[in-house]
Formats: C-alpha cells, structure tokens, sequence
C-alpha cells in the first residue's frame, strides 16, 4: 500500500468518525445564534454590547444564519461574544467508503453501458446479468485503483 493511499485511509477514518458524531444534528429552525443566545438568557443587545455592534447587527446575523448567508469568521466572531465554540464540518451522507463506491458504480455503469451499446449495434451485446457482473467487477477494480478521471462526471 502506498503512502498516498494510507493517507487517504487515515482521512477517511477521521471523517467518518466526524460524520459519525455529526450526522444527527441539524441547525435548529431559528439557528444556533438566537438558540445559544436564548438559552444563556441573553438579549441581543447583551451580545452586541459584547462585540462593540448594534442590536440590529446581531439580529442580522441571525437572520443571515437561517438564510444560509452567514459567514464562518461572523459565526466565530458571534459565538465568541458568547463564550462559544464555533464548529463546523463538511460530512459525507453515508461513509467516505460508500460515496467512493457509488461514484465507482456509476462511473462503471457508464463505461459498460457506453461499450453494450457499441456492442449491441454489431449484435454482439452481453445478456444483462454478464453486464451487471461486469459492471460490479470494473466497480470494485475503479474502488482499488482510483484512476486520475475517477471523480470527473462523463
């Protein structure tokens, strides 16, 4: 196994015991500003107080953050204000193992169909369970070796 591979392996590991930790818990509706905020019993003019800002910029930073337009230096600058922690983190949807093989499936699925139909126009295509097979085994081959083009969509 090559350093670049058990490299990768070691990011994986940490990214999915992140994932792990993280997959259960979803910004809440008001976001985690107003919510840290009021559960700390803080007004937003306590906050902004804290930062040297208006009333109103903390009340937009909120609005921000439920609108998905906050950015991460305001979200640290804020949870600073009130002796917070500011965490974030990019999570697969299932393990970093299961998107490297579903992208390995489709780009096996796209290469077998790609070569069915050439072969299909000479008459000479594969019965469908020789096709999937092949496709399952070009998957597992493309999960081993991880071409350059591996994630490029085609």
């Amino acid at each position: 196994m090559s350093v670049k591979d058990t490299a990768r392996r070691q990011y994986a590991r940490i990214v999915d015991r992140a994932a792990e930790q993280f997959r259960n818990i979803h910004r809440p509706k008001d976001g985690w500003i107003a919510l840290l905020r009021q559960a700390l019993g803080m007004s937003g003019a306590n906050v902004a107080a804290r930062m040297d800002v208006s009333r109103n910029a903390i009340y937009q930073a909120e609005r921000n953050e439920r609108e998905g337009a906050i950015t991460i230096a305001q979200m640290r600058k804020i949870a600073d204000a009130m002796d917070a922690e500011f965490v974030y983190a990019v999570i697969p949807k299932g393990s970093v193992e299961d998107v490297i093989r579903t992208q390995a499936h489709r780009k096996a699925e796209a290469r077998v169909r790609r070569a069915s139909s050439h072969m299909a126009l000479e008459s000479q295509s594969l019965p469908s369970e020789q096709t999937k097979r092949r496709i399952d085994d070009l998957a597992e081959q493309l999960v081993r070796d991880m071409p350059p083009d591996f994630w490029e969509i085609k």
